[in-house]
C-alpha cells in the first residue's frame, strides 16, 4: 500500500490548522501542524515531510523569512512550499515566489482549492525527483553561463557564482529545456508553477524581468531571453548538457 504524502501545515490560526489538518487527512493525506517556525522546525526533524503549506504572516520569523531559509539549506531545499497569505496583493505573490514558494494562495479559500493545489504540485515534485537531474544532468550550459543543477545557481564565463531565487531557477530551467522555443505566459505559469494563469497576474513578466537583470540581459534589446510581440518569451540560444 503507497504510504501517504506527509502535509505540514504551519500557520498561527487554529482554527485554520484544524481544519485543514482534518481536510487533508479525510482526502488521503498524512498531516501535522505547526503554530510558529520553531515548530515547524521541529516538525521536520521528528519526520519526513513532502510538502509544506506555510502562512505568510506568522508570529516571530514570518512566512517568507521560513521559505528563504528553508531554500538555503541543502536537506530541506527540495520541499516544495505553497504559501498562504491573507491579502491577494501581487507584491506578497511576487516575495513569496522569489523566496522559493512553489505556489501561493490567498485567503480565504476553500479546503478542496488548497487540496488540488498540493496535488498538483506533488505530481511536478515527483515527476523530477530531486536526485534525477543531479544523476543524469547536473549542468546546462548556454552561452557564456552555466546553470549548476544540484546547487541551484549560475556560473558565469569567470566562474563569478550567481545566486537565483527559486522562482528564478525554476523559470530558467524550463527556457532551457524548451530553447529557441517561443512560450506564452500559459505556458510558463503551468510549466513553473503548475496553475493555469489568471489574466490580471503578471508575475511572469515580473520574473522574466529579474531573470534579465541576473543574465545581464539588456530589458531594451535582450539578447538571451527575447520578447515575442503578442506571442511571448523565447530563449535564444543553443543549450548543452554536462554530466
Amino acid at each position: 500500500m503507497e504510504t501517504p504524502s506527509h502535509i505540514l501545515v504551519v500557520d498561527d490560526d487554529r482554527e485554520i490548522r484544524t481544519l485543514l489538518a482534518e481536510y487533508l487527512d479525510a482526502n488521503g493525506f498524512r498531516t501535522s501542524t505547526a503554530s510558529n517556525g520553531a515548530e515547524m522546525h521541529k516538525a521536520l526533524a521528528d519526520s519526513r515531510v513532502d510538502l509544506i503549506v506555510l502562512d505568510l504572516t506568522l508570529p516571530g520569523e514570518d512566512g517568507l523569512t521560513l521559505c528563504r531559509n528553508l531554500r538555503a539549506q541543502s536537506t530541506l531545499s527540495n520541499i516544495p512550499v505553497i504559501m498562504l497569505t491573507a491579502r491577494g496583493d501581487a507584491v506578497d505573490r511576487i516575495l513569496g515566489l522569489e523566496m522559493g514558494a512553489d505556489d501561493y494562495l490567498a485567503k480565504p479559500f476553500e479546503p478542496r482549492e488548497l487540496f488540488a493545489r498540493i496535488r498538483s504540485v506533488l505530481r511536478r515534485t515527483h515527476a523530477l525527483p530531486p536526485n534525477l537531474a543531479s544523476s543524469e544532468a547536473k549542468f546546462m550550459v548556454f552561452g557564456e553561463w552555466t546553470l549548476d543543477l544540484v546547487a541551484r545557481h549560475l556560473v558565469n564565463a569567470n566562474r563569478v557564482v550567481v545566486a537565483l531565487s527559486g522562482a528564478e531557477f525554476r523559470m530558467l530551467k524550463v527556457f532551457l529545456e524548451h530553447p529557441n522555443r517561443v512560450l506564452n505566459r500559459d505556458q510558463l505559469l503551468e510549466l513553473t508553477q503548475g496553475r493555469e494563469a489568471d489574466p490580471f497576474d503578471r508575475s511572469i513578466d515580473i520574473q522574466i524581468s529579474r531573470l534579465r537583470q541576473k543574465l545581464g540581459d539588456d530589458a531594451r534589446t535582450p539578447h538571451l531571453v527575447k520578447t515575442v510581440r503578442n506571442e511571448g518569451y523565447v530563449l535564444a540560444t543553443t543549450v548543452s548538457i554536462e554530466r
